[in-house]
């Protein structure tokens, strides 16, 4: 059996923000803007890669939640709990660097963790968890 992972989602609050972060900052293409204002689906994925995106999503948006429910993700959102992704690059610092220069929120600088992988961590702009690990050889 071959299976990949074809498409994740994650969720994004300012459609602009989230452009500025996984277009301009971490060099992602846009594949599909779908959409308008906070209703818009935006779908990007890392360059000659087109197998594998991530469909920036408005949060909550399914019609089974209730208010409450919707009150929660918004609350674990602030808080940067709700989603994360853990991306992969041979050149870690490098990344690190044009990412931090944009601006962005740095949860942690590149660090070579106990348990075997060195990886930086960011918060974008919806507050998801950005966590970037370096691809060994």
């Amino acid at each position: 059996m071959n299976l990949t992972i074809h498409t994740s989602f994650l969720p994004q609050t300012d459609p602009e923000a989230a452009l500025a972060f996984y277009r301009d900052a971490l060099g992602f293409e846009v594949r599909q803007d779908v959409g308008k204002g906070e209703m818009r689906w935006i779908t990007v994925g890392p360059v000659g890669q087109p197998e594998t995106s991530i469909v920036l999503e408005p949060p909550a948006i399914d019609p089974s939640l209730n208010d409450a429910e919707r009150r929660t993700i918004a609350e674990l959102m602030a808080k940067g709990s709700y989603a994360r992704v853990i991306l992969a690059t041979p050149d870690l610092d490098a990344l690190f660097d044009r990412v931090q220069a944009t601006g962005a929120d740095v949860i942690q600088e590149p660090t070579d963790q106990p348990y075997g992988v060195r990886d930086c961590a960011f918060r974008d702009p919806a507050g998801n968890h950005v966590r970037i690990n370096q691809v060994r050889s």
